[in-house]
């Protein structure tokens, strides 16, 4: 009856050691722009060298994709993909990038570039028109 409890955790103990370099590219949302995050003190952070605000419950993301607390990361210069608030302009969401979204360059940095390139949602690619 109770044969499978061995197996289950056997397969459980597989799924978690896969390494988080086994990662495909995240769906990252068409209007996410790339940019260079510091987190100073909360909700304070420096982007593209630039003063800018987390918004009241903005979401960081590590390279595994599970939440992160800004603290954890303070002071350190993370590659990222980020929406910002249409209202107060502040950042919404903030995804730091894993070694598989880092080797693709071509991601627009400013609203200039996302309008004027094609983004292809199934491929997370973007091209220059």
């Amino acid at each position: 009856m109770y044969r499978c409890a061995p197996l289950a955790a056997c397969v459980a103990a597989l799924v978690c050691c896969i390494p988080a370099q086994a990662q495909m590219h995240r769906p990252f949302p068409v209007q996410a722009l790339r940019g260079e995050l510091v987190v100073l003190q909360t909700p304070d952070v420096s982007l593209n060298g630039q003063p800018a605000k987390l918004a009241p419950g903005a979401r960081l993301r590590g390279d595994t994709n599970l939440l992160l607390q800004p603290a954890s990361v303070a002071g350190q210069k993370l590659t990222v993909h980020y929406t910002v608030e249409p209202l107060s302009g502040m950042l919404m969401e903030v995804w730091v990038l894993n070694p598989a979204e880092l080797a693709n360059k071509t991601w627009p940095r400013n609203a200039q570039e996302s309008a004027s390139w094609a983004f292809e949602p199934g491929t997370q690619t973007w091209t220059k028109r």
